[in-house]
């Protein structure tokens, strides 16, 4: 079966249910352009051939849901320059990102003190077990990381404790997408951010753009079904938020994680990789954290980066889903995840990653 062993691995266990959402979505015959925002839903899709399902007149394209492909470059050059006298903590994803002209792993290299941690608390345990050093958590993603960050600072995390905080929120950047004007027909929303921050924060767009929304789960059918549920609204001419990931994601979503976030963090407009500055999509450290806010703790020169570092200039357009890998002259040729050219190829959530390593599995 070659390229299309996981598609059909995936026919052959959901037979009957799956085979059955396909049909119900190819008897609908509507033409739809849908838009996803997770690098998760991304590589259920690509890995299991789901789009080679579908009728041609429906499309469905990734936006901006890889939070490490999306943190710009100045704020990688920030963490570059506080590990030159201080201890930075990172998630691995981050290690190989450029930022304007380094890495943190050449950085690191070249004797930047950088550590890539797996959570935030061995990011403390490395601030008690060094109290002569300052230490500073590079804290990237969505809500989903936002309220670890935020419990971390509200239990008096160590003194020499920093956070350079380069958190983003989704609904706002959907705001922006939609206003740009897309061609978007419908929205698959994340369901990693969706059980932090439930279903509500979605629907001042459905009423704003008139576009129809269902926040999907991860697995095969959660994808189909949510594909069904929007061609349903869109043929009916409804614009409104359903949730098919009711085991996880409420209309209110988690309260306390909710509330650990409001107490700590508020809104700024900072630009995205590969997007402009985009109103209140990003977080900040309230007043009352500016002790452990390391952009106020330290001294970091202001560095202006028009271009954002998209060594790649294709990874744009895959950003604001206005492009496929496979447009991109680069891929599987110059651009592999062993030499990503554009930062789409660097983490297992960029788009051209899972391009890469999963997308052959169609079928024909």
């Amino acid at each position: 079966m070659g390229g299309n062993t996981e598609a059909m691995k995936f026919l052959f266990r959901e037979n009957h249910i799956a085979r059955r959402v396909v049909e119900r979505i190819k008897t609908l015959n509507q033409p739809a352009r849908i838009m996803h925002v997770c690098g998760t839903h991304e590589q259920t899709i690509t890995k299991h051939g789901l789009r080679s399902l579908l009728p041609g007149n429906i499309e469905v394209v990734t936006g901006p849901g890889c939070p490490v492909c999306i943190t710009p470059a100045h704020e990688i050059d920030e963490a570059i320059y506080l590990s030159e006298n201080n201890i930075v903590a990172i998630y691995g994803d981050m290690f190989r990102v450029p930022g304007t002209t380094l890495s943190l792993s050449r950085k690191k290299a070249a004797g930047g003190d950088i550590r890539v941690v797996y959570s935030l608390q061995e990011a403390t345990d490395i601030a008690i077990k060094n109290p002569e050093r300052e230490v500073v958590f590079f804290a990237i993603g969505f809500e989903t990381t936002a309220p670890m960050t935020a419990q971390v600072l509200l239990n008096n995390p160590p003194r020499n404790f920093s956070i350079l905080c380069s958190h983003r929120v989704i609904p706002p950047a959907l705001d922006f997408l939609l206003r740009e004007g897309t061609g978007i027909d419908g929205l698959i929303d994340p369901g990693h951010v969706s059980t932090i921050i439930g279903a509500r924060p979605y629907e001042p767009l459905s009423k704003k753009y008139h576009i129809p929304q269902v926040i999907s789960g991860f697995e095969p059918l959660d994808v189909l079904v949510s594909i069904y549920m929007l061609l349903k609204q869109i043929k009916n001419g409804e614009a409104k938020v359903e949730n098919e990931y009711t085991r996880s994601v409420t209309y209110n979503g988690n309260i306390k994680a909710r509330g650990m976030m409001g107490e700590v963090f508020e809104a700024a407009s900072r630009e995205w990789r590969g997007l402009p500055v985009i109103p209140d999509a990003s977080l900040t450290l309230k007043e009352e954290f500016e002790n452990f806010d390391a952009r106020k703790r330290f001294e970091i020169p202001t560095i202006s980066d028009e271009s954002c570092g998209l060594d790649c200039p294709a990874c744009k357009d895959i950003i604001k889903g206005m492009g496929r890998p496979e447009d991109c002259p680069n891929f599987r040729k110059t651009c592999t995840p062993d030499n990503p050219i554009g930062v789409c190829m660097i983490s297992t959530e960029g788009t051209c990653n899972i391009a890469y390593r999963y997308g052959t599995n169609i079928i024909e």
